[in-house]
């Protein structure tokens, strides 16, 4: 079959009910629902004829991994992908694990992040493999768990010995191909101040007063040592928790009284090139700052991975690398336009397992999936022309990247 003939041979009805079916698990992170859909996902790469199997990540948790061997002399291509997903939030006015399909999108939690990506290159390997294609090189299939805790699951896979020639990670970047991403790290920060009743605030040190004055500081940022503007552009520092009250146990029945302490969470990012010391350097003249405009406060700077929470590496790959041309070019097949190509926004934002697939696997690799502009809102949801140009997309990559036989 030629190529067009096989990008025609695509079921789409059948593409769209498999990741309404994956949507229809409930595959919270770090909860026995991610367990089950890897399962499945094991089960339906047998029935394709792969080589599947569940394999170990710390807790007692798996990921799914299929191999559809080639026959040599082709390179390897490795997928990736998540299948555990955030919480449903308030605000949804459709079912989050229906898997609803109107005539525009294909609704559900995890389905932009990223449910539509998994099911994409199954859907892929699923129409060569109906079609009775063979390759030279083998395409290896994983579904991984634990990227909302910094990637465990892929680095388990690395750490495991999983490798290929090339990689696609599928996070959503609305089709977009990202060369580049920033590291991932969370960090704590204590501001202690110094209560007083109210009739004596002004003898006092306020906690939440300095919180006021230190989070839109923090939201500016930008780390020193970018490598260029590229890479700046994609530092962001963000405070997402913000807790006060008296004391570190948080006693709230005494409003009458000045908060005393507060516990700031967030998260940082920076480019290739910087790294995690440097912007911990940078956050804690910051706070040296606020420390000398709130005479008395004291701050406390803690990163989390001291805590046990894994950092996520930052991802770059050259533009000429041949999985960037390639995938470059079946964007072009399938669209008839440029495919928007670089450190890409918001995308690049994000912390993805092409961090560990690179500098744990050294592979070659780049971030492109279906999702991302309803990513991690009420009625999440992906457009349905964008979920199956990506199985397109795919499809001709796995062609090109392992050659027919």
């Amino acid at each position: 079959m030629t190529h067009e003939e096989l990008l025609g041979s695509i079921d789409e009805k059948a593409c769209l009910a498999f990741l309404s079916r994956m949507v229809q698990h409930k595959s919270y992170s770090q909860t026995e629902g991610e367990r089950v859909l890897a399962s499945f996902m094991a089960e339906e790469m047998r029935k394709l004829g792969l080589d599947a199997e569940l394999t170990p990540v710390e807790g007692e948790r798996v990921n799914a991994v299929g191999r559809l061997k080639g026959t040599g002399g082709g390179k390897s291509l490795l997928f990736n992908g998540h299948v555990d997903t955030n919480p449903v939030t308030e605000g949804w006015t459709v079912d989050p694990w229906e898997g609803k399909i109107d005539d525009k999108f294909i609704y559900g939690i995890g389905v932009s992040n990223m449910k539509a990506g998994d099911a994409a290159y199954f859907c892929a390997v699923k129409t060569l493999v109906d079609a009775g294609v063979k390759l030279k090189g083998d395409v290896i299939l994983t579904f991984v768990v634990g990227e909302l805790q910094g990637g465990v699951g892929t680095a388990a896979l690395m750490r495991q010995g999983l490798r290929a020639d090339y990689f696609v990670n599928s996070e959503p970047t609305d089709l977009e191909a990202m060369t580049m991403h920033a590291a991932a790290f969370t960090f704590i920060i204590e501001l202690i101040g110094n209560t007083r009743h109210l009739s004596k605030r002004e003898e006092a040190v306020d906690a939440i007063m300095a919180a006021c004055d230190l989070i839109p500081r923090l939201n500016a940022m930008k780390f020193s040592g970018a490598l260029s503007p590229e890479h700046e552009k994609i530092n962001r520092v963000h405070v997402g928790v913000v807790r006060g009250a008296l004391s570190r146990a948080f006693e709230e029945w005494r409003p009458a009284q000045v908060s005393d302490y507060v516990k700031l969470s967030g998260s940082g990012r920076y480019a290739p090139g910087q790294n995690e010391e440097a912007a911990l350097a940078d956050m804690q003249a910051e706070l040296d700052a606020l420390e000398k405009r709130f005479p008395g406060l004291k701050t406390v700077l803690t990163p989390e991975r001291l805590q046990g929470r894994q950092t996520m590496p930052p991802f770059e790959v050259k533009r000429d690398s041949r999985i960037v041309t390639t995938i470059n070019e079946a964007y072009r097949r399938v669209r008839g336009t440029e495919q928007p190509t670089g450190a890409v926004t918001p995308p690049g934002y994000y912390g993805t397992d092409a961090g560990h697939l690179l500098a744990i696997g050294g592979m070659e690799g780049i971030v492109c999936g279906p999702g991302g502009r309803y990513n991690t809102m009420p009625d999440e949801r992906v457009d349905i022309p964008d979920f199956l140009d990506m199985v397109r997309i795919y499809l001709l990559t796995i062609l090109d990247i392992c050659e027919t036989a």
